[in-house]
């Protein structure tokens, strides 16, 4: 693939770029100095970027919203949706990377609305009805309705197929009991997308469904936030008792959601990437500067993995923009590669962060006071986020399956087979 920059798409940099000066809000305009990481919403975020506000994040969580209208007031939101209709401005496949790239070196805010604008979009777009599609996809590309993905739980993070939330038709609706966990920005989001077994006879991923949930059920839907290793709350566990879900809101027809889900997935790691790699870009430059300033770059061994950690970036860049106009590209596993390179990368550069600051890693910054005991610098911030790089959106362990079976053909494990009232099916 010749994967270049025309003049069309320098006039959209120059309009995006423009525009983002002009409308960025208090501290992120200027320098692109507070610089989301475009994986805020997909993966639990960077949580500096989503830390809660003193007043327990309302108006954090405020702001956050009210930016995404601004955004969506712009026809920003659905850049790649590739159908129109539905109140968003339509772009090339190039000019989605210009503003991915562009979002992320002005230094915007990270996005509470990437969920429903990336991952539930692309997929009503696909497997929606048409009612579903004139119900949510306006109401995403206004930035009006926020989402969250109600997939992992206690017993079934990885294996997403053992999931045990149920889901009872009754009706025209569905009732929905269960335990989700890991639930990123679910206390902000208006929607959630719940993976849930509808036909309890079968197991495994036979007899699942995906299911489109209001979050706001007083008594049916509890939300509570988990405390991370960087003392924020970004994500959550949210726990479903007797919540309503219509059935008309079933995606992709009832007993279909492993399908679905996994198509999802398959949206999960697109153009955001690039923008991800701007941020990933940013703090090596922080550490490259604290190395060269302290004297730690006099190190050859340090001074060689920081080397190291520039050209494997660089090479990064070049496998996401290989990959990313290919239509076969999840078939040949092109986003586990991506996920288990930028993974092990941050985590390697969150502990150079460290090594780069010695002995000052150990303690808390500047303005440590009683009243904010758990400030940290940005390098240790960096060293305790990126501990989960390799956990959250799918474990290097089951990256390394997927390439393994899909990839290079090798036999699958051994799992059990769906069965239906004792009989193999």
């Amino acid at each position: 693939m010749d994967f270049g920059f025309g003049p069309e798409d320098e006039e959209f940099r120059r309009e995006a770029r423009d525009w983002l000066a002009a409308n960025l809000p208090g501290e992120h305009a200027g320098d692109g100095e507070h610089a989301g990481d475009g994986e805020h919403a997909r993966d639990g975020g960077h949580a500096r970027d989503g830390e809660p506000a003193r007043d327990g994040g309302h108006a954090c969580a405020r702001a956050r919203g009210a930016w995404e209208r601004e955004l969506g007031r712009a026809g920003w939101i659905g850049l790649g949706w590739r159908e129109d209709g539905y109140g968003n401005r339509t772009a090339s496949l190039t000019q989605q990377v210009v503003w991915a790239e562009e979002y992320a070196r002005a230094g915007a805010p990270a996005r509470s609305g990437h969920i429903g604008e990336n991952l539930l979009a692309p997929t009503l777009i696909a497997h929606g009805t048409p009612e579903q599609k004139a119900r949510f996809l306006p109401a995403v590309a206004r930035g009006e309705e926020l989402w969250c993905q109600g997939y992992s739980e206690p017993g079934a993070g990885s294996d997403l197929a053992g999931v045990r939330t149920t889901a009872v038709r009754e009706g025209d609706t569905y009732r929905v009991r269960g335990q989700k966990i890991w639930t990123s920005l679910a206390h902000e989001a208006h929607w959630c997308f719940v993976l849930a077994r509808t036909e309890p006879d079968f197991v495994r991923h036979h007899g699942l469904s995906l299911l489109l949930l209001p979050m706001d059920q007083p008594g049916r839907v509890e939300i509570r936030p988990i405390r991370q290793l960087t003392g924020t709350s970004d994500f959550n566990e949210v726990f479903f008792d007797g919540a309503l879900a219509r059935a008309g809101h079933v995606v992709g027809g009832a007993g279909n959601g492993w399908r679905v889900a996994m198509s999802l997935l398959g949206f999960e790691r697109g153009v955001s990437t690039l923008a991800q790699q701007i941020g990933f870009a940013r703090e090596l430059d922080e550490v490259i500067a604290e190395a060269v300033a302290t004297g730690a770059a006099d190190d050859p061994v340090l001074r060689d993995r920081l080397v190291r950690q520039w050209a494997e970036l660089r090479v990064m860049r070049w496998n996401a923009l290989r990959t990313l106009g290919g239509a076969d590209a999840a078939e040949r596993g092109a986003p586990s590669v991506a996920k288990l390179l930028w993974g092990r990368w941050h985590q390697r550069l969150g502990e150079l962060a460290v090594q780069v600051r010695g002995s000052a890693a150990a303690v808390g910054p500047a303005g440590w006071s009683a009243d904010r005991p758990y400030e940290l610098a940005a390098a240790q911030h960096l060293f305790l986020f990126s501990r989960a790089d390799t956990i959250y959106g799918g474990s290097d362990e089951i990256q390394r399956t997927i390439i393994a079976e899909r990839v290079l053909g090798l036999p699958k494990e051994p799992r059990g087979r769906a069965e239906r009232g004792g009989e193999p099916v």
